[in-house]
């Protein structure tokens, strides 16, 4: 399927092609989620997908392996020896790393506004020296660059049926609500690495903080506080969610099932954590393999027909998601 999609694309250069490849195979590996999204869209606009999520997954890996033992300094130097190559990369279009390449292809073909990817960068460094957030607005500032942007980003690929600018707080807040919700999933792996991402504000609405989030992933022990305050943060989570819906219909129609399988699969994380009890500190919740399925097979069928609408000059578009 990857040389179909580089030959839909266009991408013919081989260096090119192999650091698209490149990039495909970390969506493919990392992202299983998105990954089994982005395979419901036109063959020459994944790529592009792929690009940026190979490039966003790099960066996170420097920041958040686990599996690493590299010390701060190390993964500092890492990410900045990254944000030289991208700052190269996005200047001269040329890169010796597979994924900023393919980034900065995909830049330049769709106009991508050079800012999200600063921005994303700013973010990245910060999670090697911010370990909380005392108020969801702390928290927004640091979204804004780790998750809002990447929707931002998405956009010229997807492509609109309204003014880019009319569809881009949604697609920010998609971005927020996919990674609030990662947020409540990885809570316990989160903690693992010396961070909380859960507001201290809303922790401590529900008498709830770190250090009690710490005992209870030491011990294994559940504790009633902990329990309400992911629910309280589940429920937000949904609000943000009920922000970004109206931005699916404002997308191209053969992008929106793409996006809306993606609206629901993330959402069906959160409901997946909540049939856990929300015992995210002990362990990650995961989304039945036969619900996926179900999800990405309705995304197939509106494929299909958003296919067959746009061959036929004069039908009007899908209505908007959940309305059908």
């Amino acid at each position: 399927m990857t040389a179909r999609e580089l030959d839909a694309a266009g991408i013919t250069d081989p260096a090119l092609r192999e650091a698209y490849a490149h990039c495909r195979r970390l969506n493919a590996h990392h992202g299983k989620t998105y990954f089994l999204a982005t395979r419901l869209l036109p063959l020459e606009r994944r790529p592009a997908v792929h690009a940026l999520y190979g490039f966003a997954r790099w960066a996170d890996d420097i920041v958040d392996d686990l599996e690493s033992d590299a010390p701060p300094e190390r993964r500092r130097a890492l990410l900045a020896d990254l944000h030289h190559h991208l700052a190269e990369g996005l200047r001269s279009g040329e890169s010796p790393e597979p994924v900023v390449r393919a980034l900065a292809h995909t830049a330049v073909v769709h106009d991508i506004d050079h800012h999200h990817f600063t921005d994303f960068m700013t973010s990245m460094t910060s999670d090697l020296e911010v370990t909380d957030y005392p108020t969801y607005e702390d928290l927004r500032a640091y979204m804004h660059g780790s998750a809002a942007v990447i929707g931002l980003q998405m956009l010229p690929i997807l492509g609109t049926v309204v003014p880019r600018e009319q569809a881009a707080p949604h697609a920010a807040a998609l971005g927020e609500a996919f990674q609030l919700t990662n947020f409540i999933r990885d809570v316990g792996e989160d903690l693992d690495r010396g961070r909380v991402y859960l507001p201290a504000d809303l922790l401590a609405a529900h008498g709830a903080d770190r250090s009690l989030l710490l005992w209870s992933r030491a011990t294994g022990r559940r504790d009633r506080r902990i329990t309400a305050a992911l629910r309280a943060a589940a429920d937000l989570t949904r609000s943000v969610y009920r922000l970004a819906a109206p931005g699916i219909p404002m997308l191209d129609p053969v992008a929106r099932p793409c996006i809306r399988t993606a609206f629901i699969l993330y959402g069906g994380i959160l409901r997946a954590v909540e049939e856990d009890g929300y015992a995210a500190v002990h362990r990650r919740a995961v989304v039945p393999r036969r619900r996926r399925a179900a999800v990405a097979l309705d995304g197939l069928v509106r494929l299909a027909a958003a296919r067959v609408t746009a061959s036929r000059p004069g039908r009007p578009d899908d209505p908007p998601p959940g309305h059908q």
